[in-house]
């Protein structure tokens, strides 16, 4: 009996590695489907063009998004083009930093604060306005590789610009240039016509557990 323990044992010990192996094998077979797909996906898709974002849904990091993009645009030479809808009454983390690039960046915040702080239609419509119009003189310029329409997506929620007049003039823009909008409530009409669209879901909220909106992490 003494002698059957220390069998068994080194039995199962040798077992571990198969098991291990085994495992590790079928993750490379896994690993070499997946690859297959994924080349001849790539291989599919060489057609190069600027492309529509759209980030959208209630959840954080909208645009904290479309501003990673404009780091990594800038990364590679790329000059940007910012207009923010909504947001102006207060300066923005992102606007303050991106300011120091005035040569790579050009920034405008041309709201005047949260619809339910200003609470006037007639004058939210008119910064909006205003705000599309330098919107456009970016869509025409081609030397401008990534514009960002921060928060137009509330403002056409809200008809303070008309949607199909924003996609005309988007349709419209260079080749080569890419649009990232972000905002809750992106109509379906915006939807339609993006070729990437992100929506953003709440899982947890720091603000739920009434903790303040905070610089760094808010604005």
């Amino acid at each position: 009996m003494s002698n059957t323990q220390p069998s068994n044992q080194a039995h199962s010990a040798d077992q571990a590695p198969d098991g291990e192996d085994q495992l590790n094998a079928r993750h490379q077979r896994r690993m070499q489907r997946k690859k297959a797909l994924m080349d001849e996906k790539i291989e599919q898709a060489q057609r190069e063009t600027g492309v529509l974002l759209v980030h959208t849904g209630n959840g954080k990091g909208k645009s904290s998004s479309a501003f990673g993009m404009v780091m990594r645009a800038l990364g590679h030479g790329m000059k940007v083009g910012v207009v923010q809808f909504i947001k102006g009454a207060m300066s923005t983390g992102e606007e303050i930093f991106l300011r120091r690039f005035p040569e790579e960046v050009q920034f405008y915040a041309m709201g005047e604060g949260y619809t339910w702080e200003t609470q006037n239609r007639e004058r939210d419509i008119e910064k909006a306005t205003i705000a599309w119009e330098q919107g456009k003189k970016f869509l025409s310029d081609p030397t401008i590789g990534l514009v960002v329409f921060d928060e137009l997506n509330i403002a056409l929620k809200y008809h303070y610009l008309d949607i199909e007049t924003v996609i005309a003039d988007i349709d419209a823009r260079p080749e080569m240039q890419h649009v990232v909008v972000t905002g809750r409530g992106a109509l379906p009409e915006l939807i339609a016509i993006a070729d990437t669209v992100t929506e953003m879901q709440v899982v947890k909220h720091a603000f739920k557990d009434g903790i303040v909106a905070q610089a760094g992490v808010e604005w």
